[in-house]
């Protein structure tokens, strides 16, 4: 003599349904999260990536503006009298010799 009740035999599948639908949502959701770590991740490592870079950069503007400084030294020296005099010596010129 047992009896089926309507509501408890249709609610079954709803309850199933739903238990599918939280399921299913929780691993989207977890999907997601997992995602956006890694994009978390590849973006920390692009950053880095790019402040080594900066930092090669600067020291090699460092370098070349203190060559340039030094090479601008040397080119005020040989304007001077004393500078053309020691270039003229290092060109084989002798006090006495007219340059031919």
């Amino acid at each position: 003599m047992s009896r089926k009740i309507k509501g408890s035999a249709s609610s079954e599948p709803v309850e199933t349904k739903a238990k599918r639908i939280a399921i299913s949502a929780t691993a989207a959701g977890v999907l997601l999260i997992v995602f956006l770590v890694v994009i978390l991740i590849v973006q920390f490592v692009k950053i880095g990536v790019k402040n080594a870079e900066k930092s090669r950069l600067q020291e090699t503007i460092k370098l070349y503006e203190k060559l340039n400084d030094a090479e601008e030294k040397n080119i005020e020296f040989y304007k001077t009298e004393e500078g053309l005099r020691m270039l003229a010596v290092l060109q084989g010129w002798t006090k006495g010799s007219s340059g031919k």
